[in-house]
Order: structure tokens, then C-alpha cells, then sequence
């Protein structure tokens, strides 16, 4: 009798290459937070010619969707993203930086792949199902904006998850892995100063300048920075300077904060800081400041029952092989990564396991990490934001790694938009969608592993979990 590895691996082989077409489509289209309507669309379209059931507009935003399969049983949800960056249009499978489009967005993320390697799962597991080999419910989330706009956050917000047993997603990586630690919550808000114009000249002293409240409040913030917690992160950028001419006094400019913590409650007390310095930074200037609370997500909260067998899959799949052909694309990559890139991404590995030997294993082949990185228990936080955290919450939910670049990439470069359109790339998502599958089958097959879940993590809450957006803030469809 075939194992069920061997069924999967038999049965998508019938279909690999319309999985691989798909993420090649997204890349294509590369659309960032809640305007991927093409990209929706091309996801969705597969999904209902594959016999699921879609429903749109979930949690009130365009883009987001369900598709379900399945009648009686528990349900799995599998998590998928397919949203873009801003600026990083590059041409796929070069080793030097070079634009398709000037200015252009482009998947530095991987989220053509992340969207994607779900979809592959939930049609193996369609197939299985009808089969009569697995019962269950099987929902394919379509959850836009992860970069910037905390889409997942807004949909737990409207109870889109709130009937769903375990959550399962995954994130391309340079290295494959459980998704064994924490992440930092965050809050992300603009404030608007409104001040006098004037001319700068011959009456400046009618003027009252909004840009000169947005350089103190920035300034204030930055002496803030050393009296804050050493995890937690305050960025800014100035999103309206005012206009172009130094011979008006800016009656109006804006900047956009993120601010980062361990926990909800640490970005609100520093939130609460950068309030008093902004209110400042007006009264300084004799300006008005308004503000605009955007969006924010909590911290993750990895769920160990879930997280081993996700690492038992990601073995028994066993890391992807390369042709001779991509191997030496990959060579010419690895020589555009810095050393400090790679140092990086061998500290991210030593987080995940501290007993893993990188030194050696990298002395051996420092074009791709050699082997699954050994799970264990982690209390370590990453030094980034994910809106999975708000999922993890309220539903049982595990993630994890597979390699899809070469070691060392960093996100959000032109060097992941790169491959992110090549057989290296396309080789890691087939991964993750076997163990994606192969994850939601044990569980459908083990119920009392999902009871054990749930039980984890009501340990872990204590059924305490308080959505960190305001009911009365919308998703920001233009910002």
C-alpha cells in the first residue's frame, strides 16, 4: 500500500505545473496592500474551476476570500498571501539588479509563492477527500495586505476565523524550518500636522509650519528611542513634506510611525509617548495635529503540538534537489549576497536552534543551508511583525520556512523578486504545499491532536485576547 507521501507525490504530478503556472501568473501582476484584485482574481478563478466554494469580500475587504471544500469534520485553514512591495520591480532569474518597470512594485517577500503553495495543499487535499482517504473541511483563506496594512488582523477582527480548529501557513525563506518564536506586535499610525501658510519671505512670521512640527516630533521620538525597551522598534517616514517650494511655509505634512514591541501592551504604553510628543511638537509650533490610527497586529504565539508535526512533514518530504542549470544560477545569487547578509541569516538559524553547527555546515556549501533545522521549544522574539500573530490567538496555528532562495537572501530585495520566479523558487513552494498537506491530513486522522491544540493554547491565552485595532478604523485601501 502507497504512503501518503507517495499518493501526494503521485497525485501532484498531475497538476505540479498548473501550481508553478499560478505563482508565475501572481509575479506577474505584482499589486500591494488591498488593491490585488488580479491577483485575487487568478487564485480565486483556479479554486471555483476546481470545484470550491468562494466567497468574497470577507472580513468587509475586496480582496479577501474563502474557499472551501469539504462537509463534515474538523476544519483546517490554510493561510495564504499574494500581496506585492512597492519599488521593487526587477527582471526574473538575473544576478543583476535591473527593473522591469522603473519604480514599479514587485514580490520581495515571496508572496506569489506563499499564496500559491496553499492552494497546491487544498487541491491534494480536495482530491483526497473525494476520494474517501481523509474527512474533513478544508478552507483556503486569501488574506491581502500582510505588508503593511495587517489584513489577517482586520478579518480575526470580523470573526472570519472564528470557526476554524487550526490554521496552517508557511513563508518562503534561504533556510527551512518551524516557525518556532514569537514575532513583536505593532501599531501603525500617521499624524497630520495642519499649520499657516506664508510666504517665507516677506511674512514669515504669519506663517505657522507643519513641517517644522513634523522634524521636532521626529526629533523628540528619536531621544525617546534610548528610554524605550532594547526589542522594541519606533520607524518613521515622512509621507507628506509639505510641497517643493522652501518659499511657502508648509501648511500641511504628515508623517507615518510604526511602532514596535514585544506585546500590545508595550507598543500602547510607548504609543502613548509618542502621543505626548507629538501634542508637542504642535504646541511648539503653534500647529494642529491629527491622527490617524491605521493598523497594528499582536505577537505571535507559536503552538508546539501543531509545530512538531509540521517538522515530522518537513523531514519526511526531504529538502528539494537542483538541476545543474539552477545550481549555477544560484552560484552567481549566492555571489551577490554581502557577508553581513549572511551573517545575518546564519544568527536567524542559531534563533530557531541554538545547537545548530552553521559554521560547519556552511564550510560545506554556502549556496544553500544543507539540511531541515532541528525544532525545539523557543521564547525567542524575531525582530519583525507578522499579522498570523492575531490568527495564532484565536485559533491553534503553525507556520514554518522552506528554502526558495539561496542562503542569506534578505526580504525585500531585488534579489528575492529574482528568484522568486525561477525553478529555485517554484521547488521550495511544491515543498511547502506537500507539508501543508501532509500537516492537515495527520490532524483530520488524529482529532485529539487538534483537542491538544486547542488546550495549548488556552493555556497559553487564557482565553484573554482583545483585537488591537479599533472597531471604528477601516482597512486602509489607498494609504
Amino acid at each position: 500500500m502507497a504512503s501518503k507521501l507517495e499518493q501526494i507525490d503521485s497525485l501532484y504530478k498531475q497538476y505540479e505545473n498548473e501550481i508553478i503556472h499560478l505563482a508565475d501568473r501572481i509575479w506577474d501582476v505584482p499589486e500591494t496592500r488591498y488593491q490585488e484584485v488580479e491577483s485575487a482574481k487568478i487564485l480565486k478563478t483556479y479554486l471555483v474551476a476546481n470545484g470550491f466554494e468562494i466567497e468574497m469580500g470577507i472580513g468587509g475587504i475586496d480582496t479577501a476570500f474563502v474557499a472551501k471544500y469539504g462537509s463534515t469534520g474538523p476544519i483546517i485553514g490554510i493561510l495564504g498571501e499574494f500581496d506585492a512591495l512597492p519599488g521593487l520591480s526587477q527582471k526574473a532569474g538575473s544576478d543583476v539588479r535591473e527593473a522591469l518597470i522603473e519604480g514599479g512594485n514587485g514580490h520581495g517577500c515571496g508572496h506569489n509563492l506563499l499564496g500559491t503553495a496553499g492552494i497546491g495543499a487544498v487541491r491534494l487535499l480536495k482530491d483526497l477527500i473525494d476520494k474517501g482517504e481523509v474527512e474533513g473541511r478544508i478552507h483556503y483563506f486569501g488574506c491581502p495586505a500582510e505588508e503593511g496594512g495587517s489584513g489577517k488582523t482586520f478579518m480575526v477582527r470580523e470573526g472570519v476565523f472564528n470557526n476554524v480548529d487550526v490554521a496552517l501557513t508557511w513563508h518562503p525563506n534561504s533556510f527551512t524550518s518551524v516557525f518556532n518564536y514569537s514575532s513583536l506586535a505593532n501599531y501603525q499610525v500617521y499624524f497630520e500636522f495642519e499649520g499657516t501658510a506664508s510666504h517665507a519671505a516677506n511674512s514669515p512670521h504669519l506663517g505657522r509650519s507643519a513641517l517644522d512640527a513634523v522634524e521636532l516630533m521626529n526629533v523628540g521620538v528619536n531621544y525617546l528611542r534610548e528610554h524605550i525597551s532594547s526589542n522594541a522598534r519606533v520607524h518613521y517616514a515622512v509621507t507628506n513634506s509639505g510641497g517643493i517650494s522652501p518659499n511657502v511655509v508648509q501648511a500641511n505634512a504628515e508623517v507615518l510611525y510604526l511602532i514596535r514591541a514585544n506585546t500590545i501592551q508595550e507598543v500602547d504604553d510607548i504609543y502613548k509617548r509618542v502621543l505626548k510628543i507629538a501634542e508637542g511638537a504642535a504646541l511648539m509650533t503653534e500647529t494642529k495635529v491629527k491622527v490617524k490610527f491605521d493598523k497594528a497586529c499582536s505577537n505571535y504565539i507559536a503552538n508546539d503540538t501543531v509545530n512538531k508535526i509540521v517538522y515530522d512533514k518537513l523531514q519526511l518530504v526531504g529538502l528539494p534537489t537542483y538541476s545543474e542549470e539552477e545550481l549555477d544560477y544560484a552560484k552567481k545569487m549566492a555571489k551577490t549576497i554581502t557577508p553581513s547578509e549572511l551573517t545575518s541569516a546564519l544568527q536567524e538559524i542559531k534563533s530557531i536552534n541554538e545547537d545548530s553547527h552553521v559554521e560547519d555546515l556552511i564550510e560545506k556549501d554556502s549556496t544553500f543551508y544543507p539540511e531541515v533545522i532541528p525544532y525545539q521549544k523557543s521564547t525567542i522574539t524575531m525582530a519583525g511583525s507578522t499579522d498570523v500573530a492575531d490568527v495564532s490567538w484565536v485559533v491553534p496555528t503553525s507556520q514554518f520556512f522552506t528554502t526558495c532562495f539561496v542562503l542569506g537572501t534578505p526580504l525585500h530585495t531585488w534579489q528575492l523578486v529574482s528568484q522568486g520566479r525561477t525553478g529555485l523558487a517554484h521547488k521550495g513552494m511544491l515543498y511547502a504545499s506537500k507539508v501543508l498537506a501532509l500537516t492537515a491530513i495527520e490532524l483530520l486522522e488524529n482529532p485529539e491532536l487538534i483537542v491538544q491544540a486547542k488546550n495549548e493554547l488556552r493555556e497559553q491565552t487564557n482565553g484573554q485576547y482583545v483585537n488591537p485595532i479599533p472597531k471604528e478604523v477601516l482597512p486602509n485601501m489607498y494609504g
